[in-house]
């Protein structure tokens, strides 16, 4: 189903899958140069089956141009340059699915692929009162000097982070982007590795023990790592690492060739319904 919100004198469009009923809601966010619908169809409509289930509602939202306002200082597409409130965005379409599908408020995730990843990770430091756990798939957190959400107390949450180690666009180590992909996708600036995020995020949580890493069964050309940071009475973070990934979302649909191979040994949906403990 699609709808509409206004947010700041903008009329923002987001499609609904999922019938009245759900305490959850997984919002779900592209990455840039797409649409919701778009992504859904990159998944291969992977986040339906938990709305199919009755476990959840799932919404993908619309960015404004085909991209989110994220929270990297040298971002420089039209979302940025017109100061697009997605923040507000996503508030505003968890409070209309409240009062239309009947979701939990307190229940709401976030998974985000690329751009959309960086989206989540904004939510996570700017608003998280929104949301109860953060995917961030293909994306890496922003150095201090690179990000624009001030520094504020952390809040805890689980979370969940995919990224293959040879992603062409957003490479697992970090650091620079290379030149093409700074003038193609218009962003720049320095990000941390991705084991790296996955320890900031496990600090921000307050968990100070050792990670434990596991190699997952595989059938194809690439691998799984599960990294877990676990603690009693702390939200967890969960890495998984794509040996021999591309920019891609492990599940049932192979991405492109020249974005690297995607893993099929799991579904990203999944991971997120187990992680985020989603029930009907």
């Amino acid at each position: 189903m699609r709808d509409s919100v206004e947010v700041a004198g903008r009329t923002r469009t987001y499609t609904v899958v999922g019938p009245a009923g759900a305490r959850d809601l997984v919002l779900v966010f592209h990455g840039s140069g797409q649409t919701g619908d778009k992504h859904r169809e990159f998944t291969g409509r992977a986040y339906d089956a938990l709305a199919e289930d009755g476990t959840a509602v799932v919404a993908y939202l619309d960015g404004y141009k085909k991209n989110w306002n994220d929270a990297r200082k040298e971002s420089s597409f039209p979302a940025r340059k017109a100061g697009i409130d997605d923040v507000g965005f996503s508030r505003a379409v968890i409070r209309k699915l409240a009062g239309t599908h009947g979701i939990d408020p307190a229940r709401v995730f976030a998974v985000g692929y690329s751009n959309g990843g960086q989206m989540v990770m904004r939510l996570m430091h700017e608003a998280p009162e929104l949301i109860a756990g953060g995917a961030v798939l293909a994306a890496l957190m922003p150095v201090p000097e690179n990000f624009l959400v001030p520094a504020s107390e952390p809040a805890p949450m689980p979370v969940l982070l995919i990224h293959g180690t040879k992603d062409p666009i957003i490479k697992y180590a970090g650091g620079e982007m290379s030149w093409w992909v700074r003038t193609a996708f218009k962003v720049g600036g320095r990000t941390r590795s991705m084991p790296d995020t996955a320890r900031y995020f496990a600090e921000r949580n307050g968990i100070t023990a050792a990670p434990v890493s596991t190699t997952l069964p595989h059938a194809g050309p690439t691998s799984l790592e599960r990294t877990e940071y676990r603690q009693e009475g702390r939200p967890p973070v969960v890495l998984y690492t794509v040996h021999g990934g591309g920019h891609t979302i492990p599940g049932p649909q192979k991405a492109p060739a020249p974005i690297g191979r995607t893993n099929q040994d799991v579904s990203t949906a999944e991971l997120v319904r187990d992680l985020f403990g989603l029930s009907a």
